[in-house]
């Protein structure tokens, strides 16, 4: 048996049990470091952006939306799924600051990177900070969209409420706490094209198979 820390998990075997629209669910046999193996059940994912849009007065843009597993609306981040495998998530980011929120935005950083759930599904959602933002017409593409509610908050009010519990979404907490971190001089964020080694591509790429 190898020393802690030094095993490498292979995958014995694997199987599909359901590919959808957005997500996988596959079933591996993963060799422990025993021996023996261990079923892991994993959702592969596109993978998705958010985006803390912060607007000169320090306000963040937040949505209410409906989310469906929760059963009820949670204040949130605009956000989108990474439709393609070879899109660029900036791209991806400014896209969905049009569709959902109206806005577009001069500049952008990478603050955080968020393993969704990492015990069972590869889903990494990378989080932008944009600022010098403008009012363009917004893109309302169905009726999901057409329901959002859209709001501004003091970025200290949006801190208070992910702290309150009032905010639950973990991208939407991180950005929020990410962002104060860095308005505030308490950690340098990293460049809009920061490289992204998480990134998850199983799902995308079997999409473009």
């Amino acid at each position: 048996m190898t020393a802690p820390g030094e095993h490498e998990f292979t995958v014995a075997s694997s199987r599909d049990v359901h590919i959808g629209r957005v997500v996988g669910l596959r079933i591996d046999d993963v060799v422990m470091p025993g021996g023996d193996t261990a079923v892991r059940e994993v959702i592969e994912h596109l993978g998705a952006v958010a985006i803390v849009a912060l607007d000169d007065e320090q306000q963040v843009t937040l949505i209410h939306q409906y989310r469906h597993p929760i059963g009820h609306r949670l204040w949130e981040l605009p956000a989108g799924l990474i439709d393609h495998l070879g899109e660029d998530p900036v791209g991806t980011a400014k896209r969905e600051l049009v569709e959902e929120v109206g806005l577009a935005a001069a500049d952008w950083v990478t603050l955080v990177d968020v393993a969704a759930s990492p015990g069972f599904t590869d889903e990494v959602v990378r989080i932008f900070l944009a600022r010098g933002l403008s009012d363009v017409d917004r893109e309302v593409l169905g009726e999901e969209e057409a329901d959002l509610v859209i709001r501004k908050f003091p970025l200290a009010e949006a801190v208070r409420m992910a702290l309150a519990g009032e905010l639950i979404n973990g991208a939407t907490v991180s950005g929020v706490l990410a962002a104060h971190a860095v308005v505030t001089g308490g950690a340098p964020a990293r460049p809009a094209d920061a490289p992204w080694e998480d990134r998850p591509t199983a799902f995308a790429k079997r999409k473009e198979a």
